[in-house]
């Protein structure tokens, strides 16, 4: 474990001096010192830092949730609600196409409707903190496309494996629909109505045992949603987004970022791991294929946020370039499909698929101005959208004028 701080903070800290992300680095250190690639091997299996890594992840929500007010989800609920919903649609039903179109059979195309369609929650998070993005006006919407995401992906879990393992029937199915609604119901009423209470039990002035009881709140709530069929991140977030309206919420939010940090290094340096380069030329087109449809969907569905919303080109692209990384979530259902005996081709597509994303996605997001200066309605010389998109250089052109 010590190994892979190490190997993660060196490659991350010599990818910073010529700009790069960390997330890439911290899964290219994963794939360079696991057992996929030739070579010094630090851990032999990834599941060795399982723990460690669901930690990470389940920190990396618990913050988002921490960053989400009430008063976002009470004043733009709608909107975001219909965001989230046309992100899905457009990129679950076009994943859904794609796996048909493939021909690797229908319980194939519904693993690749998951895979193609879902936002990985953790580089998201990573990506608006490493670029800081979270004060930003569109930062909102798309931490509520993010929240609709891992809503349906609660529900989706519950539904796809009875259906790909053949087990259980409709009844079964239903019933684990039905048990995940009712967590996630219940989290949405503590939310809403028992902020105040809550509250309370965290006044505390003991900056210690605030830390052991938040930390506790967010891994506990977490372990108990993986039981009922909820994603164990979409729990942290609902005990995030309690305690960030607390008075302790500043306080919490302080003390996380070092907790946060540590281990989602761990998360992504675990990614890595899991991760077998060697699988991709076998898949090499089909992979390059969904990679190609998935930036254009999320261009599309940027568009269609800022129509929502009334962005400019900056933010547009901010929206399609941050939601673009697949992570987590494919990388459980490719555990799902091999369980389920589904086709031999499937994991290795998966495995190619996540890592150029993984890889490319933060790269893209750093560099949104890019994208921006090509979307309709955009005008070059304009440093607002400019700096939205990420674009600070002291040498930027002045704001044109209002007659011109």
């Amino acid at each position: 474990m010590g190994g892979a701080f190490v190997a993660a903070a060196v490659l991350a800290r010599l990818g910073g001096r010529i700009g790069l992300p960390t997330i890439p680095l911290f899964i290219l250190a994963g794939i360079l010192l696991g057992p996929n690639t030739p070579g010094f091997v630090l851990i032999e299996d990834a599941h060795d830092l399982e723990m460690l890594s669901a930690l990470g992840l389940v920190l990396l929500l618990f913050y988002l949730g921490l960053e989400f007010h009430m008063d976002d989800l009470k004043t733009g609920g709608k909107k975001m609600a219909i965001a989230g919903a046309m992100y899905l649609l457009l990129n679950v039903g076009v994943g859904f196409a794609f796996g048909l179109a493939l021909g690797w059979g229908l319980s194939e195309a519904l693993v690749l409707a998951g895979v193609l369609g879902i936002s990985s929650s953790a580089i998201v998070t990573k990506v608006l903190v490493d670029l800081g993005r979270i004060g930003n006006p569109e930062t909102k919407p798309i931490l509520g496309i993010i929240v609709v995401e891992d809503i349906f992906l609660a529900l989706y879990l519950a539904a796809l494996q009875p259906v790909i393992s053949g087990s259980d029937g409709l009844g079964g199915t239903m019933i684990q629909i039905g048990k995940a609604f009712a967590f996630l119901l219940l989290l949405a009423v503590a939310a809403r109505w028992g902020t105040k209470y809550i509250g309370r039990l965290f006044r505390i002035k003991d900056d210690e045992l605030l830390v052991i009881s938040f930390l506790g709140a967010a891994v506990l709530v977490a372990g108990i949603g993986e039981q009922f069929g909820v994603a164990d991140a979409i729990g942290a977030f609902m005990v995030g987004l309690i305690l960030g309206n607390t008075t302790s919420g500043e306080r919490i939010r302080e003390m996380v970022h070092p907790l946060r940090d540590a281990f989602a290094a761990i998360f992504f340096f675990a990614f890595g791991l899991s991760i077998d380069p060697g699988v991709l030329p076998t898949v090499l087109w089909p992979v390059l294929a969904a990679v190609a449809i998935t930036i254009t969907m999320n261009i599309i569905a940027g568009l269609v946020t800022s129509r929502i919303y009334g962005f400019g080109p900056g933010q547009t692209a901010n929206v399609a370039t941050t939601l673009l990384a697949r992570g987590e979530f494919a990388l459980i259902l490719a555990t799902m499909a091999a369980a389920a005996g589904l086709d031999d081709r499937l994991s290795p597509f998966i495995a190619g698929y996540v890592l150029i994303l993984a890889v490319v996605a933060p790269l893209v997001a750093g560099r949104s101005y890019w994208l921006a200066k090509v979307l309709p309605g955009s005008r070059p010389t304009k440093k607002a959208d400019a700096a939205v998109a990420g674009e600070t250089d002291a040498d930027e052109e002045e704001p044109v004028s209002a007659n011109r």
